[in-house]
């Protein structure tokens, strides 16, 4: 479960938000109704899901209460689980009479549903809603023939969390290139000053490909790219096997993760040993310090640090001592191109509510929804409220990794990529190959007929 800075901040401004618009203040996204559209709309409603836990309970309320203010009609919100969020839009969005209104979906999922005409066409809405100064690569994940159909909510980019003080024990450096990087972790875990058993100088799951991607962006490589109309897997390209052969290196090297790991829950790894507790304080496991660094979204920050009891109840408090962050240098000393995590958004192309929708995408691209966004430790889709996350370690990291991320490609047949789990398959291959060329075509045939698929 993901915690967030500045809850109470965050209230107090959408209280003060709810003021200035009931004022008359108009910030381009007024949430004033007009006495006719809130007569109009008295007793209507329209469904939002959003996905996972990830938007806590004070930006909903918020939501809830703006609408009701802008529109006289209630939002309803409906949270949906990761784990089965493709398979419920699948049989829902093209349902009139079951289809939520306006959903959350990953960025991963986005260009999927968008091919096959699942959202409404907001095109006419996108310099109101922010333009340019929308998270561009989430844009184009929402987009098809240059129309804008699923629009970015927020983003999350990844960045190292690294062990300052065993670093140090091993007479390493914070690198400033990609090969350093990899040098450093190398060196951590051969020269392992703990003597730890199995210790990783970087914790790197085999199957976590979603971390391991890094790797072949920051030498130029890609998973796919579009000839001639169609999509092809790239991971035979020259440069896709350069960093693919670096990622080989670090697994053999640098990180003892099971090679069935994938990228849940790395920052078990970081802590000294401490017992697993519940909610209630009953012990459900056990930890010990086996890397040096790891990689994971920003918010992974509040499971890292020494265990304290504050209320009764088990949480992680943060020893600048011990612990620090890093974002992944590049080849050309620049952050290198890492995967973003977050969202879109979209309105249901079955929507019978499509005026009603668009008036909630307006509250949520206002910018006071942009800076509860950022001040909830979620990265704004608009990027002129980035300021909103703050100027800790955490958010400079996030900023900064968040630069130069990539995300999937962005074609029709990508999640079902995913929910064959192939990337998985192939990454947990990487370490054992004894030619990475060969495994890369092999898997490139397996994934270029599924990526053209609608």
């Amino acid at each position: 479960m993901k915690k967030f800075l500045g809850l109470a901040a965050a209230a107090a401004a959408a209280a003060l938000a709810l003021t200035a618009c009931s004022s008359g203040t108009d910030a381009g996204t007024s949430t004033s109704p007009t006495a006719a559209s809130s007569a109009d709309n008295a007793g209507k409603s329209i469904t939002l899901w959003l996905a996972g836990g990830d938007t806590p309970d004070e930006l909903r309320t918020y939501l809830k209460t703006a609408f009701k203010a802008k529109t006289g009609a209630d939002l309803v919100i409906e949270e949906q689980s990761w784990g089965d969020l493709l398979t419920k839009l699948t049989t829902a969005l093209p349902d009139a009479e079951n289809t939520p209104d306006v959903v959350e979906l990953g960025n991963t999922q986005a260009p999927t549903f968008t091919n096959v005409g699942a959202f409404s066409d907001v095109s006419d809405l996108y310099q109101e809603l922010g333009g340019d100064k929308l998270l561009p690569s989430f844009v184009e994940a929402g987009s098809v023939d240059g129309k804008q159909y699923a629009l970015p909510y927020y983003f999350g980019s990844r960045y190292m969390f690294v062990r300052k003080d065993v670093w140090s024990e091993a007479g390493v450096a914070a690198p400033t290139t990609l090969d350093e990087f990899n040098a450093a972790v190398a060196k951590v875990a051969t020269d392992n000053p703990r003597d730890i058993k199995n210790f990783s100088g970087f914790f790197i799951g085999g199957q976590d490909w979603r971390n391991g991607i890094s790797w072949i962006f920051a030498n130029g490589g890609d998973l796919a790219k579009k000839v001639d109309g169609q999509w092809q897997s790239t991971l035979s390209d020259p440069n896709s096997l350069k960093g693919l052969a670096q990622l080989q290196a670090i697994y053999k090297t640098a990180s003892n993760a099971p090679a069935d790991a994938k990228d849940q829950s790395p920052w078990l790894y970081i802590n000294d040993a401490d017992v697993i507790t519940d909610a209630n304080g009953a012990v459900t496991g056990k930890t010990k310090l086996a890397a040096a660094t790891i990689m994971a979204p920003g918010w992974a920050h509040w499971s890292i640090g020494d265990l304290k009891t504050v209320d009764g109840k088990p949480v992680r408090e943060w020893n600048d001592k011990k612990f620090g962050v890093m974002v992944l240098p590049g080849n050309d000393g620049k952050p290198a191109p890492v995967f973003a995590g977050g969202s879109n958004i979209g309105i249901s192309a079955t929507s019978k509510n499509q005026e009603l929708s668009r008036e909630l995408l307006k509250i949520i691209f206002s910018p006071e929804y942009q800076q509860l966004l950022g001040k909830s430790g979620l990265g704004p889709a608009n990027l002129d409220y980035v300021s909103a996350l703050g100027d800790d370690e955490f958010a400079k990291a996030l900023i900064a990794s968040a630069s130069n991320s990539k995300l999937t490609p962005a074609a029709p047949g990508w999640a079902a990529v995913e929910s064959q789990q192939l990337m998985e398959e192939f990454f947990g291959k990487i370490k054992d190959s004894t030619d990475l060329a060969a495994l890369a075509a092999e898997y490139d045939a397996k994934i270029t007929p599924i990526l053209n698929q609608q």
